[in-house]
């Protein structure tokens, strides 16, 4: 699939057409379980290509008072201003490559897969300089390739390769708490900017 075509008006039609096979209507476990560890709630969090926000939400309710959420559609966006109006959140409508700031924690939840994979070594770089000194990305991918796409997969050897250019991996691992649809088929993994 060409670049060109993942673009702002590629996935708000998406949102608009309902056809979001990737949103399972809540906070991912993995990413949940994890957010549930962290003591200091007012770290700087982003979430990009956030689509719906449960991790977002999840962290709202729990007192986090920092949350940044990027997502390319202005269709997505305008629904989750209305959505967490009043709520301490910022919503930003834009490209994820144009995004600047550093931030303690970025979570990853269907955003890298959702990249055409031509774009996999600008992300490792561009998170590498999102993340502030000590800071650390943090999520979830799928263990498997994929018809086509998005999404678009991969493997643990790949990604071990991939992400060790630019960011020191803490850990990527089998996902013991996916949701049954992904069972064995998830790799948590924490990195930080410390090559």
């Amino acid at each position: 699939m060409s670049e060109t075509i993942l673009d702002a008006d590629y996935w708000s039609n998406r949102y608009q057409q309902q056809q979001t096979g990737w949103d399972i209507g809540y906070g991912s476990t993995p990413l949940v379980e994890y957010l549930q560890s962290l003591k200091d709630k007012s770290i700087s969090i982003l979430i990009p290509g956030c689509g719906n926000a449960y991790e977002a939400q999840w962290l709202l309710q729990h007192g986090f008072t920092n949350v940044t959420v990027l997502d390319i559609s202005p269709v997505l966006t305008a629904a989750l201003e209305e959505r967490f109006k009043g709520q301490p959140i910022k919503i930003v409508t834009g490209d994820f490559f144009e995004h600047e700031g550093q931030y303690d924690l970025i979570l990853e939840q269907t955003f890298f897969c959702a990249l055409d994979p031509s774009f996999r070594n600008r992300y490792v770089e561009h998170m590498h300089q999102l993340l502030k000194p000590g800071g650390v990305l943090v999520g979830v991918l799928f263990n498997k390739e994929f018809e086509g796409g998005p999404p678009f997969g991969g493997s643990k050897e790949e990604y071990e390769q991939l992400f060790s250019k630019r960011l020191h991996i803490k850990k990527m691992e089998l996902c013991y708490n996916s949701i049954p649809p992904r069972k064995g088929s998830e790799l948590f993994f924490s990195a930080d900017g410390n090559v």
